[in-house]
């Protein structure tokens, strides 16, 4: 095992203050833009939260499971000894001599952080923009499919990346991107409907919102028709007792005049 375990240990292509900016920063500058164009606080709002909650959900599964395997790093045997020379006990059992926060670091190569936050962030922006650009709308438009790919494209030389600084196996990328993308996918279907839905530009609240103001619309037309309806019954009822008087009124006056005749 230790024979696939001596790659050169090599700084991080991505440093790791990196992974916020492209899986939170740059998604949000988007949202940002798209509210600058189109001024839906709704959209912006839950699109903030959806991304939010997509990232850390992301590195909370993905600690833990590095923490609960402990699968060394493909550069493990520099960081356990750092002079190059392995030292073993009577059972086979390495005895590192490096240094320890180094050699724990060593311990967490699956699945890859660096790969599952960027598809968490990256893949929550590629669905975002599915829906706003419409890329399912049956036309054939390949430059949006172009632009839905780009942020998938950027996680992949991210997870890339990973490998070729021999922090990681490529089983540890595969793993860290499918989590990622996972965890993002259901965290967009919590507040936006599927791209390829006829309201997959918008969010949920705001459809919602749209149904509220209508049903009180609705609600403000029939309480005014029901006004209108009992102002009429109140005319009609008025004219009838205008009538009755008036006609008792006729009737009055014309018996008054037989007596007169007869006196």
């Amino acid at each position: 095992m230790m024979a696939d375990l001596k790659y050169p240990l090599k700084e991080n292509t991505v440093p790791f203050w990196a992974v916020p900016v492209y899986s939170l920063l740059l998604p949000s500058l988007v949202f940002l833009f798209i509210y600058y164009r189109r001024r839906d606080v709704y959209d912006l709002h839950h699109g903030i939260l959806g991304l939010f909650f997509a990232v850390f959900i992301t590195a909370v599964i993905t600690d833990a499971i590095k923490n609960a395997v402990g699968r060394p790093r493909p550069d493990f045997f520099w960081r356990c000894f750092p002079d190059g020379k392995d030292v073993y006990d009577s059972l086979g059992n390495v005895r590192c001599h490096g240094q320890a926060s180094v050699i724990k670091e060593g311990h967490k190569s699956f699945p890859s952080g660096h790969t599952s936050g960027a598809f968490a962030g990256l893949g929550f922006l590629s669905l975002y923009l599915s829906g706003k650009i419409k890329v399912f709308d049956r036309r054939g438009h390949v430059w949006k499919l172009c632009i839905v790919i780009l942020p998938i494209l950027l996680a992949c030389l991210i997870g890339i990346s990973r490998v070729d600084d021999y922090w990681h196996h490529w089983q540890d990328v595969f793993a860290g991107g499918v989590i990622g993308l996972a965890i993002a996918t259901f965290c967009y279907l919590q507040f936006f409907p599927p791209p390829y839905s006829d309201d997959g530009w918008g969010p949920y609240a705001y459809f919602r919102m749209l149904e509220e103001r209508s049903a009180q619309q609705t609600n403000g037309v029939n309480a005014l028709n029901v006004q209108v309806m009992e102002a009429q019954v109140l005319q009609q009822r008025n004219e009838q007792n205008n009538q009755s008087y008036t006609s008792s009124e006729e009737h009055d006056s014309g018996l008054n005049d037989l007596e007169i005749g007869r006196r």
